[in-house]
């Protein structure tokens, strides 16, 4: 029996970057033989087992077949015959196809270190185009070696996979997977760049893609290009280390300007409705999780009113703080101003450009919160009126902060 660490630890080893995580491959050996050794089986698709002391994965060599759609579409062999070499050959990525062994010594059969030094992401062998997942790999680990390339032949696979159907197999609760990792990863603009590149984002992401389909229009206007914006939005969310609510709303905060009618541009009236009926299409089908589908919904909805928030009257302030439910949930209105700032540093020669309106409306949410709700429905006769009352306290003590005219004295 012998053991060797593999894949994502040896690439990170060779590129001098962090991995805590070790996968490690077992030749030689059968489940009993792990077993009596204290090792215990998890998962029911593949002969994997978790050390006794350490609980790290460790799994039996083993080859695959491919004999369904899809991601599932595998059954796999794993028996003491199957060689390293064998093991390695069904792995996606030259990078991620070498081995180390426990004196050292690199096995490295597909030349994934040329690769490396070479900054290229090139598929194994043809078995690549028997998983669609692998596509969203590819685009996932460009998001994160931003300054690699995606060899011609294995772009030109990833098409071809495109083409004959292959990627439609993808079950959305994978596609999202892939998209949330490739989204906090240093540069997620790459990611898409590569779907884009190879097809698959009309296929997985249409709302997104058709941004991009924009600067092919006939009336296309450069002021226009909402889909070199949104790219650039979501990489100042990574810049600036966002937490994965705040990139997805700024993925999708401008969908509804893809489909802006002919005749208006190059203004996009109405975008926001349009942004989060695409918005909400977008969530259920890849089964988004409810704190990334709110956030990107609450983003596509109100950024403008946030943008504009200085000019903004007391009462639209305080229907906003109401419509998001900020004085409750602050801390997701403190996301809901991290991407807008995204949205607005996102323009070329914008990034360090002042923005104010975050620290604006967090003074004016400080204000409208100092107003005692609890006392107002104690001493409010007609309980049914409570909700008024206190909507009119807020945006009184909003206009008196702003010194707007028209203040009104608080109803008892």
């Amino acid at each position: 029996m012998q053991i060797f660490i593999v894949g994502g630890a040896v690439r990170d080893e060779l590129l001098g970057r962090p991995n805590a995580d070790r996968d490690y491959v077992v030749v030689g050996a059968t489940p009993e033989a792990l077993l009596k050794q204290g090792f215990r089986p998890v998962g029911k698709d593949f002969p994997v087992f978790l050390h006794p002391q350490t609980q790290e994965e460790y799994a039996l060599a083993r080859t695959e077949r491919k004999s369904g759609h899809g991601y599932h579409g595998f059954t796999f062999h794993a028996a003491p015959d199957v060689t390293l070499e064998e093991d390695l050959a069904r792995r996606d990525l030259t990078i991620n196809a070498m081995a180390k062994a426990a004196d050292g010594t690199l096995i490295d059969p597909f030349h994934g270190q040329l690769d490396l030094s070479a900054k290229i992401l090139r598929h194994v062998g043809p078995a690549f185009a028997e998983d669609p997942v692998r596509i969203l790999r590819i685009a996932r680990f460009a998001a994160r070696f931003s300054n690699f390339t995606v060899a011609p032949e294995t772009l030109a696979l990833m098409r071809d996979m495109v083409v004959s159907g292959e990627v439609d197999h993808l079950v959305a609760e994978r596609v999202w997977q892939e998209l949330a990792t490739g989204l906090m990863e240093d540069k997620p603009s790459r990611m898409f760049e590569v779907l884009r590149d190879c097809g698959a984002l009309a296929r997985l992401l249409p709302e997104l893609d058709v941004l991009f389909g924009v600067a092919q229009r006939a009336d296309y206007h450069p002021e226009i290009d909402t889909g070199i914006h949104t790219m650039m939005v979501v990489d100042q969310s990574a810049k600036r280390s966002f937490a994965l609510p705040v990139r997805f709303a700024a993925l999708t905060h401008d969908l509804g300007k893809g489909t802006t009618p002919a005749d208006i541009l190059p203004r996009h009236i109405g975008h926001e409705e349009r942004s989060v009926d695409l918005g909400e299409k977008l969530c259920a089908r890849l089964r988004v999780p409810g704190d990334c589908r709110d956030l990107a919904l609450l983003m596509a909805r109100y950024h403008g009113n946030v943008h504009r928030a200085a000019d903004l009257k007391a009462s639209t302030i305080v229907a906003l703080f109401e419509k998001t439910d900020a004085l409750r949930r602050p801390e997701r209105f403190q996301q809901l101003l991290d991407a807008c700032l995204c949205d607005y540093t996102g323009r070329l020669g914008w990034e360090n450009r002042a923005y104010d309106a975050p620290r604006y409306l967090l003074q004016a949410l400080a204000t409208v919160n100092a107003v005692e709700a609890g006392k107002i429905a104690q001493t409010c006769p007609d309980k049914a009126k409570i909700p008024e009352r206190i909507h009119a306290a807020r945006v009184n003590a909003l206009r008196k902060w702003l010194n707007e005219p028209g203040e009104q004295p608080e109803q008892q």
